[in-house]
């Protein structure tokens, strides 16, 4: 027989901590819809997201460099996949929901605007008189509002707590939003859980594409950045003299290891110091649980210092987005005063909520190749 969503909120039941959350506890949806039969509520939200449109474009979106440049390099989407699994990883360890963590995981970033930070930048200075943008909002809305799929209502009709991890979601590089309705102290475990996924999925794997372009080298990181030189020694330790790729994906796998494993052991002790024993309880806590050691934030502190001025912000990196984001402003600038050469959606959203909104979410939408195109078709060559 199989496995109903009745029987899978037991399993959760007789295998999750107490604090984590569970399915059969949500604040439920905007929208009231039938219950799913076989899966549980977080799993038809991570389906959702999965097969959503703005999902499937984030393949050719940035993420360090320009979608396009390499064929090994990441783009939005395999971060966000890497993110997704190192979630997983420390939800399992800690007994927290992975299906929510999961989902979490991949909705983070369907709200990035193409050409990564840069672009999300330029779109914010550009709607700066008309409320802003941020990419975790710009989340919020792809799943509330833009997505068009469902007859009975607008967006995905996700889960609140799903929602919340995206109102909530924060890194290195972002700063939580704020949202009435989203107002506790903290969020559940398991969007803190997908927070630091997040960082630790773009620390590691932005060394790795920098080495892959030939922008960082292991000789300058084992001088510069402890945590690779102790990850170095350690892969020469276990594995003595190895190919170069080998090499670096070893050390880039002890570092993303060893991060897990200081974000489980800190936490697990956070948690249990605490007190907490809901996800009620856990929203409530003034501080959020999910963390890293002190040794390891400062020793991150120092990697990401490192990331900056040598990978970021190198011309290699920086000007393409320069040139990139200048294509942006061309566009927006473009479409408010051509508002007739705009497509339809973007006709019929500026209706409700204005032009500027309406352009703002259209190029948010858009991929690095397709902004690239309209960029040509509209305003010519060059």
């Amino acid at each position: 027989m199989p496995c109903t969503r009745q029987e899978l909120e037991a399993r959760e039941r007789q295998f999750l901590a107490p604090f984590a959350q569970f399915s059969a506890e949500t604040r439920g949806r905007k929208h009231p819809e039938a219950q799913p039969e076989w899966r549980t509520h977080y799993q038809r939200d991570r389906d959702r997201i999965i097969h959503s449109r703005a999902f499937r474009r984030l393949e050719y979106k940035t993420q360090v460099f320009l979608s396009g440049t390499g064929d090994h390099l990441r783009t939005r989407l395999t971060h966000t996949m890497e993110v997704a699994g190192i979630a997983r990883n420390i939800a399992r360890a800690l007994r927290l929901n992975e299906d929510l963590t999961e989902a979490i995981a991949l909705a983070h970033d369907l709200g990035h605007s193409p050409f990564g930070h840069a672009g999300e930048e330029t779109l914010d200075r550009l709607m700066r008189k008309h409320g802003g943008f941020e990419h975790n909002r710009q989340s919020l809305r792809v799943v509330e509002q833009l997505e068009q799929k469902y007859p009975g209502f607008p967006g995905l009709n996700l889960t609140w707590e799903v929602r919340e991890g995206l109102v909530k979601h924060y890194s290195a590089y972002d700063h939580p939003s704020k949202r009435p309705g989203f107002d506790a102290k903290s969020s559940s475990l398991e969007a803190q859980v997908a927070n630091l996924a997040d960082e630790i999925a773009y620390y590691s794997h932005d060394l790795d594409d920098g080495l892959d372009a030939g922008l960082l080298s292991e000789s300058k990181l084992r001088r510069d950045v402890k945590l690779w030189a102790g990850a170095a020694r350690r892969t020469k330790r276990e594995h003595g003299e190895l190919p170069d790729e080998c090499r670096r994906y070893f050390i880039i796998r002890c570092l993303i290891d060893d991060h897990v494993r200081d974000v489980v052991t800190t936490s697990e002790k956070l948690i249990a110091a605490s007190g907490v024993n809901s996800a009620d309880a856990v929203r409530l806590h003034p501080r959020p649980l999910i963390r890293y050691s002190d040794t390891r934030r400062k020793l991150n502190l120092e990697l990401r210092k490192y990331l900056y001025q040598n990978l970021y912000y190198s011309d290699a990196v920086h000007e393409p987005h320069v040139r990139a984001t200048q294509m942006l402003k061309d566009l927006f600038h473009h479409l408010l005063k051509h508002r007739r050469e705009s497509d339809p959606l973007t006709r019929q959203w500026a209706r409700k909520e204005g032009w500027p909104r309406a352009v703002c979410d259209y190029l948010a939408g858009m991929t690095d190749r397709y902004a690239i195109a309209e960029h040509r078709r509209l305003l010519g060559p060059g």
